[in-house]
């Protein structure tokens, strides 16, 4: 527990949640890209513009350089 907050609390999981919704959200508005993983466990980038693609590592080139596109992935749900 630091300063009375704890970090094994529903109220600490749902505040990391939002601080990193803003981010991903900040990120995209900003005109970057974002890249995680998704729920189903792939690798996906996402555009600004909303697409969304299936991704695979690649250890042999360089940052920025260093992923490969499989496919695109459907839109998101509205």
């Amino acid at each position: 527990m630091v300063a009375g907050h704890r970090f094994d609390s529903a109220e600490f999981d749902q505040a990391v949640s939002a601080a990193c919704h803003d981010a991903f959200q900040e990120a995209l508005s900003r005109g970057l890209a974002v890249f995680y993983t998704g729920e189903d466990g792939l690798n996906v980038l996402e555009r600004p513009d909303g697409r969304r693609f299936e991704i695979r590592w690649r250890q042999d080139a360089p940052s920025g350089e260093n992923f490969e596109i499989v496919r695109e992935l459907a839109s998101r749900a509205a």
